[in-house]
């Protein structure tokens, strides 16, 4: 069975983010100094591009929720390509709630970028915005995008996080396989 693939578009945080928490900010927080660029389905950090209507019955057509709550997430690409067709930069994310090992077949498009652990209660990544989980897992253990790049080492976290942190927030988590597109509106591709 393929699996259900979501798509969103998210603004980028990266060095060149120097407003409100800034690249420079997040170093301090986070202690991820190895990233290149934060590419997370993190609400807080890489937010939501555009704003849909929610006062349409149109957009509630593409929203996905879980359990009452607005996730962000869309069900139909070219809705999202509509709603950013007039920005420039952003990630625009292919993404696998809760995926098996067999990753997506997306590579035509999208290039894999990792998995993400997004608490269950909300957008919080518990791998790049939750204070960190040293019994879990370490900074160097995260890919240059702050994503988990093996499969089974995000499963392993995503089991252990409640264990060795019990009552902590942003401990029991969602798995996301995330991917993101090779060309639109990427940074990378600037005519010079």
């Amino acid at each position: 069975m393929d699996p259900q693939i979501y798509y969103t578009a998210l603004n980028t945080f990266d060095p060149e983010s120097k407003t409100g928490f800034s690249w420079v900010d997040f170093m301090v927080y986070s202690d991820l100094t190895h990233l290149t660029e934060l590419v997370s389905l993190d609400g807080n950090l890489n937010r939501l591009s555009f704003m849909p209507d929610l006062d349409s019955v149109k957009d509630w057509d593409h929203i996905i929720t879980h359990q009452g709550m607005v996730m962000f997430y869309f069900n139909d690409l070219n809705y999202v390509l509509e709603k950013v067709k007039e920005l420039q930069y952003f990630n625009l994310l292919a993404i696998i709630k809760q995926p098996n090992s067999e990753k997506a077949n997306l590579t035509t498009h999208f290039d894999f970028v990792g998995y993400d652990l997004i608490d269950v209660t909300g957008d919080t990544s518990a791998l790049s915005n939750a204070g960190g989980f040293d019994a879990t897992f370490l900074p160097s253990d995260l890919n240059d995008y702050g994503l988990i790049t093996d499969y089974d080492k995000a499963k392993t976290i995503q089991t252990q996080l409640p264990l060795n942190n019990p009552n902590q927030e942003h401990t029991t988590c969602h798995l996301y396989e995330v991917w993101r597109h090779k060309t639109i509106g990427r940074k990378t591709n600037l005519i010079t």
